[in-house]
């Protein structure tokens, strides 16, 4: 018996320069441009237009035409002429119905082929409308998806770099992948979606630093390397990958309110309409506000003097660092919390710059290059290595422990 992948509802019991976040190109909504289509919406537009009798006529891939096929896939008004031996080889779902018998042409009892098509669109070959000798078997999924489908069955998969342009085609092959039983290139193409949502925090920061990287030349706010994050727990959701939606949800959470639900937004560019379910909306508003107590919860909890992770290893009090440690508290106080600067809606961002070296915290090497304003620190407090090396060693696990709770954060079943 083959995996089904589909899911059950889900009901809810209750060092860079920028922020890390995948922001979508520059006064344009993303969800307009990239946004994956649904083979199932497209199946309705596509039996309707059937009964009307009104679809184009249909015309040859100029790739995916095999002079030697044995059979022709229809989809939307492409066809494909290909293998039945490689489809049945890699997809369960192909080998079944290759195995079960076909109508016979002359059969004057069953209804015609259209009509038992448009019915049951998975189950029917066409053998009484052939094309050049070969079956037609009509699938109800965008031409384009088939298309990258089948190129990645008979090529192998060419990914490309997690972009939105390389997500849109991704995308449709998991969908496929998922809907005919390919587990192979479904397995495939969940693990290249897991390098830019990855399932660790080591993968994380190495998804960030490509992030910052880009934002360093590209300037804040015109990054468009990763595709959007909404669209990213729609796919999950649609094939039930559930190890996509923690840090898909995660990267959601970073946008400021306004980006979510207006269209036109000042602070930055939108991406409304969010193309979430109620419960996935009700679990993104519950995990900003625990990742915004996360944040209020680091810095307070390096406010207090006596804290034994962080000043511990001295054996009497040095005020020097005290000092210093108050003074961080009070730069990280105005600029997360009352200024709400860059990096504000991001506790893995805001855990990691706190754990820079002391003597860079607040420094502002360069005009482009300056975090908390022109503050200084003084030559004795920055001498204190001991401090800057456990106060690295705290936030690490801060974060690590930050990462475990994204789940529960967002109410994620996983």
């Amino acid at each position: 018996m083959q995996t089904s992948y589909y899911p059950t509802p889900i009901m809810i019991s209750a060092n860079g320069h920028y922020p890390p976040r995948s922001p979508p190109p520059n006064g344009i909504s993303r969800r307009s441009i990239h946004s994956p289509r649904s083979s199932v919406d497209r199946y309705s537009q596509i039996a309707a237009s059937a009964g009307d009798n009104a679809l184009p006529e249909p015309s040859k891939h100029t790739d995916m035409w095999f002079c030697d096929g044995s059979i022709v896939l229809r989809a939307e008004d492409t066809l494909f002429r290909v293998h039945k031996s490689q489809l049945a080889r890699h997809s369960a779902f192909f080998r079944d119905l290759f195995s079960l018998p076909q109508p016979s042409a002359d059969s004057t009892t069953s209804p015609s082929p259209t009509v038992v098509a448009i019915r049951n669109p998975a189950l029917q070959i066409d053998t009484t409308n052939e094309i050049e000798g070969c079956p037609v078997l009509r699938l109800y999924d965008a031409a384009e998806d088939v298309e990258n489908l089948l190129a990645a069955l008979y090529d192998g998969p060419n990914f490309g770099k997690n972009d939105p342009v390389d997500f849109r085609m991704v995308s449709g092959i998991l969908r496929l992948a998922t809907k005919y039983l390919i587990d192979s290139l479904r397995t495939k193409a969940l693990l290249h979606l897991s390098r830019a949502w990855p399932t660790s925090l080591k993968g994380w920061d190495a998804r960030e630093d490509l992030a910052r990287a880009d934002e360093m030349q590209s300037g804040p706010g015109m990054s468009n390397i990763y595709p959007s994050p909404a669209d990213v727990i729609t796919l999950a959701r649609e094939v039930n990958a559930p190890s996509l939606l923690p840090s898909a949800f995660y990267d959601l959470s970073r946008y400021h309110y306004t980006q979510l639900f207006e269209q036109d937004d000042e602070s930055g560019p939108s991406i409304a309409p969010l193309p979430l379910s109620n419960a996935d909306l009700q679990r993104l508003a519950l995990g900003k506000e625990a990742s915004q107590h996360a944040i209020t919860t680091l810095i307070r909890s390096m406010g207090s003097h006596s804290h034994p992770l962080i000043l511990g290893h001295h054996a009497h009090s040095h005020h020097s660092c005290r000092r210093d440690f108050s003074e961080l508290v009070a730069l990280a106080t105005q600029h997360y919390l009352f200024d709400r600067e860059r990096g504000c809606t991001d506790p893995l961002y805001v855990a990691e710059e706190l754990g820079q070296p002391l003597y860079d915290f607040g420094q502002a090497s360069s005009a482009d290059d300056a975090r908390f304003g022109e503050s200084r620190r003084s030559v004795e407090v920055s001498e204190c290595e001991a401090c800057a090396r456990v106060l690295a060693m705290w936030t690490t696990k801060e974060r690590e422990r930050m990462w475990k709770m994204i789940p529960l954060w967002f109410r994620l079943d996983i």
